[in-house]
């Protein structure tokens, strides 16, 4: 293995910002580093290509790879490799493993420039051993990336699945249903806090401890459903017992991030102990409930309200008084019963790929630095 410099191995070139009035509803993916902001009627690079994050807020430094026939935004360096020195996939892995950060020298503004860029050295092994490295790795993001398309096609079974029912109203039985300014004359438009029993986290901003303790979830913990506890810290157990008091935490309520990112959910399923704050408790009591629950929060109805109704003036905001009063259409006991069956297979498949994709995430993570650092052999 020797270093060798990035300006060595590779070309480097500045993305630009693209027109913004010639954005289509389909195209060609703008990629800015961060994420997919749109579709355009051109690209810049063909083929999958290194990226750098090189100015924003929160990311510079990271490294990406982006789509296919992209065209990438202001805020990346474009990296083209030489392919006969080195692996695309192997310095991508690299770089996740040891970021890029130290790169910025933005002082009012974070920033990475192709200058310092090009002087960073890599580490790198034959050609042979970065292709069989960056297998290895990408094998396991190959995994991860499937089980998340399978988790995506299910929640789009589930979405569909209410949509029939609830706002076509297309539910077994409908045909002889007797309907009442347009919905089943025994169902029910109820207050929130009249169908279920609506509460929220601490307010208050417990001390972090270093060792032990429990986590402390916050909105932003909370990502495509379930919690991430990669992203809080640990408070005391005095703490924990105090917040407690107040929340009290069972497997089948629902977390609503009320404060920020408005809107994302996720069951509690309270196969661990932690504490929440700043987000809104939703506690059914029954698992039919919950069930209907949460997909009535997740539908594309209900999160477009949301979207609109928030306020703040720094932050967007829902605030649990608004949440209690919200009116919700509540189906008939035997509708409830029913969608409740229909849809437990596919939330318990959901469950089952997330598990696995957590478990290949922390194998793939315990391999990767050992890997990069040749201490395994390929």
């Amino acid at each position: 293995m020797k270093y060798v410099k990035l300006g060595n191995i590779a070309k480097f070139r500045y993305g630009k910002m693209p027109d913004k009035d010639k954005f289509l509803d389909d195209g060609y993916p703008v990629f800015s580093g961060y994420r997919i902001t749109g579709y355009y009627s051109e690209y810049m690079v063909e083929n999958p290509t290194l990226i750098v994050v090189a100015r924003g807020v929160g990311g510079t430094g990271d490294v990406k790879i982006s789509p296919p026939k992209s065209y990438i935004t202001n805020l990346s360096i474009i990296v083209d490799l030489d392919e006969s020195v080195a692996d695309m996939r192997y310095l991508y892995y690299q770089f996740v493993c040891n970021n890029l950060r130290y790169l910025d020298t933005g002082a009012a503004q974070s920033q990475i420039t192709i200058n310092n860029l090009s002087k960073h050295k890599a580490l790198l092994p034959r050609l042979v051993i970065q292709k069989k490295t960056s297998s290895i790795l990408t094998t396991y993001d190959n995994l991860i990336e499937n089980n998340n398309k399978r988790i995506c096609i299910l929640e789009q079974m589930a979405e569909n699945l209410y949509k029939e029912w609830f706002v076509r109203f297309r539910f077994p039985g409908y045909e002889n249903t007797k309907f009442t300014d347009g919905i089943p004359s025994d169902w029910q438009i109820l207050r929130l806090s009249d169908f279920c029993y609506v509460t929220d986290g601490t307010h208050d901003t417990p001390k972090p401890i270093n060792d032990g303790g429990v986590p402390l979830v916050t909105g932003k913990c909370i990502k495509n459903g379930f919690i991430d506890f990669n992203e809080p810290y640990n408070i005391s157990y005095q703490d924990h017992e105090s917040i407690s008091k107040r929340s009290g935490l069972q497997t089948g309520d629902i977390l609503f991030s009320n404060i920020g990112t408005v809107g994302t959910t996720c069951f509690v399923n309270y196969d661990r102990e932690f504490s929440v704050k700043n987000v809104i408790i939703l506690k059914p009591g029954n698992i039919k409930v919950s069930n209907y629950l949460y997909s009535w929060l997740n539908s594309d109805s209900i999160q477009a309200i949301f979207a609109t109704q928030t306020n703040g003036a720094s932050q967007q905001f829902v605030g649990l008084n608004f949440m209690r009063r919200f009116k919700i259409l509540v189906p008939n006991e035997n509708v409830l019963d029913l969608y409740s069956d229909r849809i437990k297979s596919i939330r318990t498949e959901i469950v089952k790929l997330h598990d696995i994709n957590e478990n290949l995430t922390k194998q793939r993570d315990m391999l990767l630095p050992r890997l990069m650092r040749g201490k395994l052999e390929v």
